[in-house]
């Protein structure tokens, strides 16, 4: 199988479940920090963000249940996929998430990971869960927008 070439201001791993399953309120970058058996692994693209989300404790914030997976050449010092990794925010920006989280129904899920001059850094998403009829009205959305532009391209021609 062909190692998956990822370029430096590509998306690594996105969770796309993550726009279906939520409401996103507000975005913020956050580093991450890794360990060097995690790094190669992402340069191959080899993670995955489903099931995965962000807590705060003692204002310090870390990522939960993300899986990279581990390196193919690796040795004995290779990591643990699913290790918890600490995101790397002001203190500022901790205290508002936490604020905000507060509110009803919020949560920190992680939408993509990415290499930004050679850092890897993820987008965390402050989120609120959709209910079964919200998503169906967001299909419902996106259908008839994706309609809609298929019939402009076709009168354009």
């Amino acid at each position: 199988m062909a190692e998956k070439n990822t370029t430096d201001t590509g998306a690594v791993a996105t969770n796309r479940k993550a726009y279906h399953d939520y409401f996103i309120e507000e975005t913020v970058e956050a580093g991450l920090a890794l360990q060097g058996t995690e790094v190669k692994s992402l340069r191959l693209g080899l993670a995955n963000l489903t099931d995965s989300y962000a807590i705060v404790k003692n204002e310090e914030m870390y990522l939960l249940n993300a899986n990279i997976s581990p390196y193919t050449h690796g040795n004995l010092a290779n990591h643990e996929p699913l290790r918890t990794r600490k995101l790397l925010l002001h203190k500022a920006e901790i205290r508002k998430l936490t604020w905000k989280m507060t509110q009803k129904g919020f949560t920190l899920i992680p939408l993509k990971i990415y290499f930004t001059r050679g850092r890897a850094k993820v987008l965390i998403g402050l989120a609120k869960g959709k209910k079964s009829f919200d998503k169906r009205d967001t299909i419902k959305a996106n259908e008839a927008k994706r309609e809609m532009d298929r019939v402009v391209k076709e009168r354009n021609r």
